[in-house]
């Protein structure tokens, strides 16, 4: 039943309710109607038609022509001279750090303000992570603890995983410059970043390589894959050496070194290849959701936006925001009421338990951040008025 069609009842002293029974904001009349997800899958159309022809062809196994277009199309998008299209971004970090040679007992520096996919790759070889807290400017990896550090330690890390968080840029020219000093190798995860750009130039593009995720949840989905990119083409073939099970050219089965099932099914990439389609239009539809946001809440004096770097173009994946001296969680607990989702900004990784003992250089800034900040409903299917009702059920307890 569409939310037009529902005939509103109220009663004093009770949850306001529609006549089937959904539930109303205390706050005022709004149905709880169909959920509103933090960002959900949005298909362009034409994914079931090149789904269709891959069944036709019968070549529903990893690889196949749809794998070449999406990395085809990858390429000609962000810029990057080469691209491997794989399992997962974790799969595409592991595998950068493999060809570049990091293993057990090497440190490897990492945003801490980050989902821990970031940072598995890293355990997966072996490798000690030393976590870097964020700057108040980005919200992202803060260059000035980076280069204190690295003029600091004893121990020189091999390399650097920057994260690019909620589609947002991290002061990636600043950040190249401190790596490119030190003679480290600079990584970058733009997982949730694709489609965003520092002065012209695409995130994922600026590091010796750089990854993209296409899980469920992402700008554009393939329902789980990532993208391995370089501009080094000897690397990304021995990426694709090792993420097929690093089989040696014979007609049988001869190992020289151990691999991975790392690469993309055919069927899978064909959804990608229509989803690049429309990546463009998805970015314009998550900035203008933001600025819709920042329309009706700008002018709140508790609430901040996570900022945009000067020359730079974020996708705006997640809208994130902080409340100033205010509980999140009564708001979280208010949008549930009315069926959207919203999530606490990251847990940073120096506080996690299961990375207790590891090295970081903090400031607190990230974890300011988590204890203040929420994303916020963000899916491009949503339009200004959906947004609008969420801004006055967050407005409406903030008042309260």
């Amino acid at each position: 039943m569409s939310e037009k069609n529902i005939t509103l009842t109220k009663s004093e002293g009770v949850p306001t309710r529609a006549k089937d029974g959904s539930i109303l904001s205390q706050n005022q009349n709004i149905v709880k109607s169909d959920r509103k997800f933090l960002s959900a899958p949005h298909m362009s159309g034409n994914e079931l038609k090149y789904i269709e022809k891959v069944f036709e062809s019968n070549y529903i196994a990893p690889l196949g022509e749809y794998v070449n277009r999406f990395e085809q199309s990858i390429k000609e998008y962000t810029g990057a001279k080469n691209a491997l299209a794989v399992t997962s971004g974790t799969a595409a970090l592991h595998l950068a750090l493999r060809v570049l040679g990091i293993g057990k007992g090497d440190d490897v520096l990492a945003s801490s303000f980050t989902f821990i996919g970031s940072i598995n790759a890293i355990i997966y070889q072996g490798a000690n992570p030393v976590f870097i807290d964020s700057d108040k400017q980005s919200w992202n990896l803060s260059p000035k603890l980076l280069n204190k550090y690295l003029c600091e330690c004893e121990k020189k890390p091999r390399a650097l995983i920057v994260t690019h968080l909620y589609g947002m840029c991290a002061d990636i020219e600043k950040i190249k410059t401190i790596c490119d000093t030190h003679g480290i190798y600079l990584i970058e995860d733009a997982a949730e970043s694709l489609g965003a750009t520092f002065d012209g130039k695409h995130t994922g593009t600026f590091g010796d390589f750089g990854i993209y995720s296409f899980n469920g949840n992402k700008i554009l989905t393939t329902s789980g894959g990532g993208m391995l990119v370089s501009d080094n083409e000897e690397w990304i073939q021995k990426a694709k050496f090792y993420s097929t099970q690093a089989k040696e050219p014979y007609i049988h089965y001869e190992h020289l070194e151990y691999g991975y099932n790392y690469r993309m099914s055919n069927v899978l990439a064909a959804i990608g290849v229509a989803q690049m389609e429309v990546i463009e239009d998805r970015v314009l539809k998550k900035r203008e959701i933001f600025e819709w946001y920042k329309k009706y809440l700008g002018d709140v004096e508790e609430i901040t936006f996570m900022p945009e770097l000067q020359n730079s173009r974020g996708n705006r994946w997640l809208t994130a925001m902080i409340f100033e001296k205010v509980n999140y969680n009564n708001i979280m607990k208010a949008l549930e009421d009315i069926n959207v989702e919203s999530r606490p900004l990251w847990k940073p990784m120096h506080m996690q338990p299961v990375f207790k003992d590891a090295k970081s250089v903090v400031d607190g800034v990230s974890e300011e951040l988590y204890n203040h900040g929420l994303c916020v409903a963000s899916s491009t299917i949503m339009t200004e008025d959906d947004v609008k009702m969420i801004c006055e059920v967050i407005k409406d307890n903030l008042e309260e």
